[in-house]
């Protein structure tokens, strides 16, 4: 059985990620108390369950902070039949902070004792373990709804099998490195096409970027060396029981260079590992192979 915990902190999109597991054929229970875990999944074990993919609960502070301290305990009581990963959003404190001012919705923690960037601060402490012992985690602070939707169809939408799940990203260091990024490798020592009038309107998909990178050795140089240590470093990462990473390529804007490096390593992945996507951060795309 497949079983998917789904925590973060409030407003990091708990909700889209659940409701769309259920799209995706998931059993899915909110605010799930996490020492009912064990028995939710026996109960689900059931012939009358059997026509679902699995079961995704969230499970954050709103549970009681006993609950929480003992979550690490309780996953491991689960029978073996049981396969757990783990999904922790998250958003950076600001983003969070905006988020509820729109919505003008409560935040869990809120009290006379913690003002709302306080009590964002709090569930940080209280769900650090969580996080820690995450299979996957997403930033969402520059993800729509529609991109969180179609990053968790792309991840989590095909049944498990072996081997890890790749997400090569692109992005613009002037916008911050993904918090969630395993591997960075910095692109902006590259002839950068934004120089150039001509090419400053396109983007590292385009043909004419491509052969103006091209035309410089070191580019593919770059790229032989990016794929030369995936090669190298993979099978290992896999063997350390890790089932999802992130590669992450910058540039300074995110619209040229890091575009098409991470576009070539994508090729490269992609007749290797099954369950590997790009997304272009500042393009806002995600293509699954």
């Amino acid at each position: 059985m497949e079983l998917v915990i789904i925590s973060g902190r409030s407003g990091s999109g708990k909700s889209t990620a659940l409701h769309q597991l259920e799209d995706l054929g998931f059993y899915c229970v909110d605010n799930l108390p996490a020492a009912l875990l064990p028995t939710l999944t026996l109960q689900l074990e059931r012939e009358q369950y059997q026509s679902f993919r699995g079961i995704a609960v969230c499970i954050d502070v709103r549970n009681s902070i006993d609950d929480l301290r003992q979550i690490t305990t309780v996953i491991e009581t689960l029978p073996e039949t049981v396969n757990s990963q783990i999904l922790f959003l998250d958003a950076k404190p600001a983003v969070l902070t905006k988020r509820f001012s729109e919505t003008r919705r409560r935040h869990p923690l809120s009290s006379d004792k913690y003002s709302l960037p306080e009590a964002i601060a709090h569930e940080n402490d209280l769900l650090i373990s969580l996080s820690q012992d995450a299979d996957l985690v997403i930033d969402t602070s520059d993800l729509t709804l529609y991109d969180l939707r179609a990053m968790i169809s792309a991840r989590l939408g095909s049944p498990n099998v072996e081997g890890l799940s790749l997400l090569v990203e692109s992005f613009g260091f002037k916008r911050g490195v993904p918090s969630d990024a395993d591997l960075v490798f910095d692109a902006r020592l590259l002839p950068n096409p934004h120089w150039e009038s001509h090419l400053r309107p396109l983007t590292g998909q385009d043909s004419a970027v491509a052969q103006f990178l091209e035309n410089h050795p070191q580019t593919q140089e770059f790229v032989d060396d990016i794929t030369k240590l995936l090669v190298r470093w993979l099978p290992a990462y896999a063997e350390s029981q890790r089932t999802y990473m992130t590669i992450a390529i910058g540039c300074t804007g995110g619209q040229h260079r890091s575009v098409y490096v991470a576009e070539a390593v994508f090729r490269f992945l992609q007749s290797e590992h099954r369950r590997t996507q790009i997304r272009h951060r500042e393009l806002s795309t995600m293509v699954t192979a």
